[in-house]
């Protein structure tokens, strides 16, 4: 480690602890060269966790594109944010557990529709309409109809597909699962 103040390489570490928020290690560090001290972090570097559009393109995984569209489906409801907050890393560790840390936007909206149907039903039926593009009042009618069947999931269908999905690496961009239109939206 290159002391900031001298720029020589020796020093030695004088405290070790963990950071406040857990993830990382805060060092405590005394130059051996001009014995000024400095603090250093450790942290786990991550693999970019990147998602897969409908239309074949790749971007990283970006958490506040999802937390945002979770707070516009809750907006004008009264959802504490760090419910969303939570959902959001929930859905994202998930995510994470996809081998080759590739996945599609499906996964990533039918899993936050899976997290919206237990914080509320309106915020869940507000993004599923946006979601799954809904062209009418029809689609609106069903999706409320499996939504109030007891025990029913809303997610007919794409469950068995994502979980194939999460425990299996593709190589090539994963195909959408048909809904009986095509828009190439994402």
């Amino acid at each position: 480690m290159r002391c900031p103040f001298c720029n020589r390489d020796e020093s030695k570490v004088v405290d070790s602890r963990d950071s406040e928020s857990g993830d990382a290690i805060r060092r405590r560090r005394e130059c051996l060269a001009c014995e000024r001290r400095y603090t250093t972090y450790e942290r786990l570097e991550e693999v970019p966790l990147v998602v897969v559009k409908r239309s074949g393109s790749e971007e990283v995984f970006a958490r506040q594109k999802l937390l945002n569209g979770l707070l516009r489906a809750t907006e004008k409801r009264d959802i504490p944010i760090e419910r969303l907050e939570r959902a959001v890393d929930d859905i994202e560790n998930e995510l994470r557990r996809v081998p080759g840390q590739r996945v599609n936007t499906q996964m990533v909206g039918e899993r936050a529709l899976r997290h919206l149907r237990d914080i509320d039903k309106v915020a869940y039926v507000r993004f599923a309409s946006v979601y799954r593009q809904f062209d009418g009042v029809g689609e609106f009618q069903q999706e409320l109809a499996r939504l109030e069947l007891a025990g029913a999931d809303p997610l007919p269908g794409i469950e068995a597909e994502i979980d194939a999905l999460t425990t299996s690496t593709f190589t090539e961009p994963p195909q959408a699962v048909a809904t009986g239109r095509d828009k190439g939206h994402d």
